[in-house]
């Protein structure tokens, strides 16, 4: 299913910002720290089962049930 990745990264920022824009951009510079660029998915994008994998890890980190 094309745009998993995108979809869970704008549920792991939506969940931690709560609407703060400060904590959607720390959480989005966090996510960019551990490899995951929310500008380089989208809505079409190809799903990778390791990115997958590696956003569910950091959403259990963050407390984010995806």
């Amino acid at each position: 299913m094309a745009g998993q990745i995108h979809r869970m990264v704008e549920k792991i920022v939506q969940e931690r910002s709560q609407g703060d824009i400060t904590i959607a951009h720390l959480t989005k510079a966090k996510l960019a720290l551990r490899g995951i660029l929310f500008s380089k998915y989208s809505a079409t994008s190809d799903d990778d089962p390791h990115v997958i994998e590696k956003l569910r890890q950091i959403a259990a980190e963050l407390g984010v049930k995806l």
